[in-house]
């Protein structure tokens, strides 16, 4: 793909109306501060359900770059409103992120491409909070959500399932998926176009695992880069995430999380984030810097990326 011409317009549509709004935003500002420094005319675009068309109608820009995060702005929502425009946009299309966005529709298109998931299954909120539908431990997470949004741990021997979840219901929707809790080590690794950068293993600070605030919060992990796990181990979490990136038909960047178990050998992939977070403690310019390329070059090859019908 030939390279876009610098000071091409570029809306940064961040913010949004999700549950990760605030994540949106920085990840969005952050954007488009590093667009400004390789050349881009970047225009930041609140995303609001009122006003996202008609903005996008008065910037009239070249490409838009996606930086929203959760329902919305990541599940292909977004980018059905960039296809019927005919603006082209950063990340994955929409088909792609909607399955991405389903936990349970994205473990099934991974089953079939051999994909290691954990077992899980979708249960209703009353069931959930009633009794515990699988063994303990086991983890409640929302179908679709991001950012560990809504997640609930239940450690093995707990007397009590999760009745948090019916407060919780504008996050969980009906049902919630309830999958096996893999113990051991968080690893994540970023797909750039049609190549798998390095593993970094996430060690959390606080929780004890990767929750909202370990994502976000200014030395709430630690992030070790190269991940120090065995050769193999290293390999296969490059080689699966390149293939739940193209078993979902993603576009662009993405970022495949894991869990690996170390005791028993066991590497599972937890799910493929369309929309990784570009903050200054995010795990994606991480890994483009340690393969050599630098934050205003990664946004840049992003930019040029962009088309529609994708």
């Amino acid at each position: 793909m030939s390279r876009v011409p610098s000071k091409t317009t570029v809306a940064v549509l961040l913010g949004g109306w999700s549950a990760e709004r605030e994540v949106s935003l920085s990840s969005g500002k952050a954007c488009t501060a590093a667009l400004e420094r390789a050349g881009f005319k970047a225009v930041p675009i609140d995303a609001q359900r009122e006003t996202i068309v008609s903005e996008l109608q008065r910037v009239k820009p070249d490409v838009a770059f996606n930086a929203l995060h959760g329902k919305w702005g990541e599940d292909g929502c977004c980018a059905a409103i960039l296809e019927t425009l005919q603006i082209p946009y950063t990340h994955s299309g929409v088909l792609a992120s909607s399955l991405a966005m389903h936990k349970e529709k994205s473990k099934a298109l991974f089953r079939a491409a051999g994909i290691p998931v954990a077992e899980s299954m979708l249960v209703p909120l009353e069931e959930v909070a009633k009794s515990h539908p699988m063994k303990p431990p086991y983890v409640v997470k929302p179908v679709a959500e991001g950012s560990s949004v809504g997640v609930h741990i239940v450690c093995e021997g707990a007397n009590t399932p999760v009745t948090a979840v019916l407060s919780e219901r504008a996050v969980f929707g009906s049902h919630a998926m309830v999958e096996r809790f893999i113990p051991g080590r968080e690893l994540t690794c970023a797909v750039v176009g049609d190549t798998a950068l390095g593993v970094i293993d996430i060690v959390s600070r606080g929780s004890g695992w990767y929750d909202y605030e370990a994502k976000y919060a200014p030395g709430g992990s630690q992030h070790i880069l190269p991940a120090q796990i065995p050769t193999d181990v290293y390999k296969a979490c490059r080689h699966y995430a390149l293939a739940a990136h193209d078993a979902l038909g993603c576009r662009g960047v993405s970022r495949t999380d894991f869990r690996y178990d170390d005791s028993a050998g066991e590497l599972i992939v937890l799910e493929v984030n369309t929309q990784p977070g570009m903050t200054g403690t995010s795990l994606v310019p991480e890994l483009a810097a340690h393969a050599g390329q630098s934050y205003e070059a990664l946004v840049t090859w992003m930019v040029d990326d962009a088309s529609v019908d994708r």
